[in-house]
């Protein structure tokens, strides 16, 4: 157990290192400040512009924001719909794959469009190179950063004073694609490709196994450049069918814990941006001390209940619980993936979650539950945190009886009107998702598992989809007509509409101008706050999904001993 609370230290170490240079960078890029790569990439920049006819000096108000945002992630997955319904007469397909299914082909869209990566397909027998490579990929680069300019646009609501703009989409766009999310996913790509992760357009191989000489095929493919950019963009989506469990996308250690630091490095990176860009670190601080404190606790329980909940057998010794998990990674290094891509909202697996114990199932599930906020998606996480915030600074303004204020704003009626349609889309949909699911004729026969665990499964299901999330236990059969349309519909729903409510959010504040602090004025930096904040959280998570919980895991947990 010793070796395992090592790494989770030296992996938190390691990240927090990583994260405040990266984060100070973030926030010259997005504020326009020469960067190390803006000789270099400046002329490629101001090309794009020319191209697309965007002036970069042209401010938009918030209603012109969100429709540039709605109108870009229309075309994109009506794009992709189409490219996985006609792969079998385009380029790059050498396996000769046929076209997937209209309600497939939409599910997949709206879930890399949304920026989950949910996936109920297996992506070496479903897709072609050029669907992975054209399609897939590219979304996820623009849908991480279509995240981190709606995170920018809420920032500069903070800090503009009675102005009516909040930005450039294309811009903001732009900047993060090109300074941020290219050269950061060409490093991980290189470094990933050097321990054998494959990189290639050729044919799948088939290849002679040494036991038996039975003939296997081998599935390659352009797999190490979508790796990289789903990891960082906190998309997630494997390129083969059992994701990160792979060997050939995720076959040694250093590449685990290369993918590892990969998943949450820009989220946590962001929270210092956003202390540089409000003019007070420690404000960033204290929302990053808040995310590290829920994903060690986190952390800590999937950790405990693999180590020592492991189901017992007649006269076997009790042990950690390995079933679903690779040897080469074992159970610690399988926990501390699993809590890290379900605090962010990346969804890759490196072992099989419907094999957790059912308390560690039921951390990993509640932690999506919380709204993907414990570091969460690039950009998505820290506007949905800092909504938070804002609800715990109402809370604590009501306590006291005074108009609540956070960074100089006063935070009045329409904003909370925004803040809970942030807070309250996610849980509602999983729920709604949830109930649908179960009342379906035919449920049954998509579970592996009947009673609690099958619930389980389908709760899993749609908060992974319901929290832009992407990961699964296994034994849920998404690829359903139902799953694929409601699933698809709810990811875009839970993507857009708190998307759409942050830019509105960031509107109202930049039109107001800033109070002085007072004697009276909550302090939103100090450790009574950040466990304000951690218990209001907790209290919304708790009271939207406890019902189901118990359903789910708790049951499942007092039915198996």
């Amino acid at each position: 157990m010793s070796h395992i609370v090592l790494e989770d230290i030296l992996y938190l170490v390691l990240l927090i290192g990583l994260s405040i240079p990266l984060g100070i960078y973030m926030y010259k890029v997005m504020t326009g400040q020469k960067v190390f790569l803006t000789r270099v990439l400046s002329p490629i920049e101001k090309g794009i512009y020319k191209i697309m006819g965007v002036r970069d000096d042209e401010e938009m108000g918030a209603k012109k924001y969100a429709l540039a945002i709605i109108v870009f992630s229309t075309i994109c997955l009506i794009f992709l719909w189409g490219l996985q319904m006609l792969q079998a007469f385009l380029p790059l397909n050498p396996e000769g794959i046929e076209g997937t299914s209209w309600h497939l082909a939409f599910n997949t869209s709206a879930s890399f469009v949304s920026n989950t990566n949910w996936q109920a397909y297996s992506g070496e027998s479903a897709l072609s190179y050029l669907s992975q490579a054209l399609g897939l990929t590219v979304q996820n680069f623009v849908s991480a950063a279509a995240g981190i300019a709606v995170l920018f646009v809420l920032i500069r609501g903070f800090i503009l004073k009675k102005k009516t703009t909040v930005g450039n989409f294309w811009v903001d766009l732009t900047r993060t694609t090109l300074y941020i999310l290219i050269p950061l996913s060409l490093i991980v790509a290189i470094l990933i490709t050097s321990q054998g992760v494959v990189q290639t357009f050729s044919p799948y191989k088939d290849v002679v196994t040494l036991e038996g000489g039975a003939v296997q095929t081998i599935p390659l493919g352009p797999a190490a450049s979508q790796i990289a950019i789903k990891q960082l963009g906190t998309n997630g989506g494997g390129f083969f069918g059992v994701n990160s469990a792979f060997p050939l996308e995720n076959p040694t250690q250093l590449s685990n814990l290369i993918q590892l630091l990969s998943i949450l490095l820009i989220p946590a990176a962001l929270c210092i941006s956003f202390g540089k860009a409000v003019k007070d670190s420690k404000q960033g601080r204290s929302i990053y001390i808040a995310m590290i404190i829920l994903f060690v606790v986190s952390l800590a329980a999937v950790t405990v209940s693999e180590q020592f909940a492991a189901p017992g057998f007649a006269g076997v010794t009790a042990s950690a619980s390995i079933e679903g998990k690779e040897v080469i990674h074992g159970m610690g290094t399988s926990a501390l993936w699993a809590t890290a891509t379900t605090a962010a909202s990346n969804g890759s697996v490196n072992s099989m979650h419907d094999s957790f114990t059912p308390f560690g199932g039921m951390v990993l599930m509640f932690l999506m539950q919380l709204g993907e906020i414990v570091f969460g998606g690039v950009g998505s996480g820290l506007y949905g945190m800092l909504a938070f915030v804002l609800l715990t600074v109402f809370i604590a303004g009501l306590m006291v009886g005074r108009t609540p204020e956070y960074l100089g704003k006063k935070v009045e009626p329409f904003d909370m009107k925004m803040v809970c349609l942030i807070v309250l889309t996610p849980p509602l949909l999983t729920l709604l998702g949830t109930a649908a699911a179960v009342i379906m004729p035919d449920a049954a026969s998509w579970l592996t598992n009947s009673g609690a665990h099958g619930f389980s499964e389908i709760l899993y299901g749609f908060s992974s989809m319901g929290n832009n999330n992407g990961s699964a236990f296994a034994g849920f059969n998404a690829n359903t007509i139902f799953t694929n349309v409601t699933g698809g519909i709810i990811m875009l729903l839970v993507r857009f509409i708190p998307m759409v409510a942050a830019i509105f959010l960031a509107g109202n504040l930049a039109q107001k101008k800033t109070v002085a602090a007072g004697e009276g004025t909550l302090s939103t930096t100090n450790t009574m706050f950040i466990g304000l904040l951690i218990a209001v959280i907790f209290i919304i998570g708790a009271l939207s999904f406890l019902p189901a919980l118990t359903l789910g895991p708790v049951a499942d947990y007092f039915t198996n001993q």
